[in-house]
């Protein structure tokens, strides 16, 4: 049996691709933020930050063999995750000022 019959997953380069490109936006999102131009560049740095931030936890998971199916989970998962703490941190500042209103 051939190696690649038994590993289905991602190659060992596509896997250094992936990973590569997750510290490559990481690396960018960080030039974006401290860069003294552009305030619209700022702006793109800190989303990407966060989104890189979320990234980065599938660094783990860029290993030959790992199907791209996988990282294509936990890719959702994460982004399911940053969608919730959003939705409890605008919620939650709904109902703060809500409070604030009442105190009136």
């Amino acid at each position: 049996m051939s190696e690649k019959a038994l590993r289905p997953g991602m190659s060992p380069a596509a896997a250094r691709l992936v990973e590569w490109a997750i510290i490559g936006l990481c690396i960018a999102a960080l030039f974006m933020i401290f860069q003294p131009f552009s305030l619209a560049l700022f702006s793109w740095g800190c989303g990407l930050v966060v989104l890189g931030g979320l990234a980065f936890n599938l660094v783990p998971l860029c290993r030959p063999g790992t199907s791209a199916l996988s990282l294509l989970k936990v890719a959702g998962i994460i982004l399911l995750i940053l969608l919730v703490a959003a939705l409890l941190g605008i919620g939650t500042a709904k109902l703060y000022t809500l409070y604030l209103g009442s105190l009136r």
